[in-house]
């Protein structure tokens, strides 16, 4: 199972956490897995590319599968308008896949 963490601070998404895979298929066929995975690589690359920020990203996909990303506290407005826009895309998809796939992927939202 996939559990993700999203985390906010002040209302911002402040850092999200994936660990572990969703075994809903085989190994290349799991789409759940895909899924979260373009979805938190997507994020990452936005917010580097199109935000500008330095984001602190961990990784392990060999050992169980596991991301961590922290958002650095930005005091440039229109980084933090990108990255929010990002972030709130991000936080929408992976609370669709979590609706939609509730078996293989369990999604805690932090305030």
């Amino acid at each position: 199972m996939i559990k993700a963490t999203i985390n906010h601070y002040h209302h911002h998404v402040s850092s999200f956490t994936i660990t572990g895979h969703a075994d809903a298929g085989e190994y290349g066929q799991d789409i759940v897995c895909s899924a979260v995975s373009v979805l938190s690589i997507t994020t990452v690359n936005g917010l580097q590319e199109v935000a500008g920020m330095d984001v602190d990203v961990d990784s392990d996909d060999k050992n169980g599968g596991y991301l961590s990303v922290h958002i650095p506290v930005t005091a440039d407005s229109k980084k933090r308008i990108q990255a929010d826009a990002i972030l709130n895309t991000f936080q929408g998809g992976m609370t669709d896949i979590a609706s939609s796939y509730s078996q293989y992927i369990k999604l805690n939202i932090a305030n």
